[in-house]
């Protein structure tokens, strides 16, 4: 079933939210529901909308993402924000995927899935912290997607730690496989050498 017309939010009259259907949103109302914000994502049925990024968000994922192109494999592509459908009731945005690269099917493509990823890596802010903590790992790992990654900036010195995990197919759940703080430097899903340290990130 489809979600009914936005209404206006009861105490700010400008602003027009789309009013959820009883059994929740759909992959297919996040893509044809109008109006909605840049990066919405669905996530058990809501729709989760991104709150503004810090200036650490946004380098982390260029840092990353243009890292891994330098030595990704030609098999292999590197995408960042764009929605990665799950299921029904999912679709994800993680902001760095390493897809297959016979998946990228052109540029008005507007989606991947799950089984078109490789890796996908999420960035922690303040808003999403649970998110990228608990239920995008919970999701990814029972959809099967090899790799995934956890980036945030470390308390107290505030540098980026990238917590690397490889998916056991026997249980679907990642098992944590390094703790990262001055070079992400992995043989698999290939051969990776970035230089995440705070320098690196002050230079983009």
């Amino acid at each position: 079933m489809s979600a009914e017309p936005f209404a206006a939010h009861e105490s700010e009259p400008g602003i027009h939210l789309p009013v959820p259907p009883p059994e929740g949103f759909t992959v297919d109302d996040l893509f044809t529901l109008p109006d909605l914000p840049p990066h919405t994502e669905l996530i058990d049925g809501s729709l989760v909308f991104v709150s503004p990024q810090r200036n650490f968000h946004m380098l982390m994922i260029y840092l990353l993402a243009h890292g891994l192109r330098l030595t990704v494999p030609g098999h292999l592509k590197v995408k960042h924000e764009m929605t990665v459908v799950l299921d029904r009731r999912n679709a994800p945005e993680p902001d760095i995927s390493v897809i297959r690269a016979d998946a990228d099917t052109g540029l008005e493509q507007t989606r991947f899935h799950a089984e078109d990823l490789v890796l996908a890596v999420e960035v922690v802010s303040p808003d999403s912290e649970a998110r990228d903590h608990d239920a995008k790992p919970l999701k990814y790992a029972a959809a099967g997607i090899p790799h995934f990654w956890l980036v945030e900036m470390a308390e107290g010195n505030q540098h980026p730690v990238v917590r690397t995990y490889e998916l056991d197919p026997a249980t679907k759940t990642y098992t944590l496989t390094g703790i990262h703080h001055d070079k992400l430097e992995l043989s698999d899903p290939f051969a990776v050498d970035i230089d995440i340290t705070l320098d690196a990130l002050r230079r983009l």
